[in-house]
């Protein structure tokens, strides 16, 4: 089974414009009516009145030659004055020049690599910088393990499925822009929040996982996040920003002190029970 967005991306880069299953897909966006209707023919008698129309134009032309003739003295006068007005002509031309460059103006796609983990009752989103998921002896996968047993949470996460990587086709003329990422790695989320239990919380690691499931910038770095159909997400650097720059990391635990009682709560109440 494959999401409606990774399905359309195939069927884009294979070229095909219209089609129908012959069963129901999961994910799929409901078939559109108006495709199945059969395609009317294009009336035939439309195309004889311009050829009518071009036929009774040569009278009309004819008809004012013959005046024309007869006065000699005005003959002169429209000539030059239409060679005149001919020049400017190439000047309106020029003007549809400054149009041509718009159309250069293509962004190219992001390209970053996600991966989607668990721990207790949180779900982390991490970025990875190689595109290759974590290693038991990587540096940043050990370091990621360390901001877990710090915040109280189980440091051995669950790696959830295979990582999300953008963009989803080296060729093809499918829009994978910026906005596009988003869509995806919101809707991706989506998707799997729904088959995790009890999640309190979202940490997005790196700006790539900010950026395109958060809405944020680098401005938002160890803050809450209020994401619209995620809930409620923190943002972090990314693991790499971390070992490079080391006095990141006093601002970052001043922040989990703050966030951790949201993935505690459930058991400081079970306590009091």
């Amino acid at each position: 089974m494959i999401t409606e967005l990774r399905r359309r991306a195939y069927l884009n880069a294979m070229q095909v414009a219209n089609w129908l299953p012959r069963v129901a897909l999961p994910f799929a966006a409901p078939s559109r009516p108006e495709l199945l209707e059969p395609l009317e023919a294009a009336p035939a008698p439309a195309a004889v009145a311009p050829v009518a129309a071009a036929v009774e134009a040569p009278p009309a032309v004819v008809e004012p030659t013959a005046p024309a003739v007869s006065e000699r003295p005005k003959i002169e006068v429209p000539r030059p004055a239409a060679r005149v007005e001919a020049k400017p002509q190439p000047v309106a031309g020029e003007e549809e020049a400054p149009a041509a460059p718009t159309k250069v103006a293509a962004v190219p796609p992001p390209r970053f690599s996600l991966q989607l983990l668990r721990a207790g009752n949180c779900v982390i989103l991490a970025e990875l910088s190689t595109g290759e998921p974590f290693a038991a002896r990587d540096p940043a996968y050990l370091l990621l393990k360390d901001l877990l047993r710090a915040a109280g949470l189980p440091d051995s996460p669950q790696i959830l499925g295979e990582p999300v990587r953008w963009p989803l086709l080296a060729r093809g003329t499918m829009d994978q822009g910026p906005q596009a990422a988003l869509e995806y790695v919101q809707g991706f989320l989506m998707a799997r929040l729904e088959e995790v239990e009890d999640c309190k919380c979202l940490w997005l690691v790196g700006l790539p996982a900010i950026r395109f499931a958060g809405e944020a910038d680098a401005q938002a770095y160890n803050r809450e996040l209020q994401v619209e159909g995620l809930g409620a997400a923190w943002a972090l650097p990314s693991l790499e920003l971390l070992m490079d720059e080391p006095a990141r990391k006093a601002p970052l635990w001043q922040a989990m002190q703050r966030v951790m009682r949201r993935w505690h709560a459930s058991g400081a109440e079970s306590l009091h029970e």
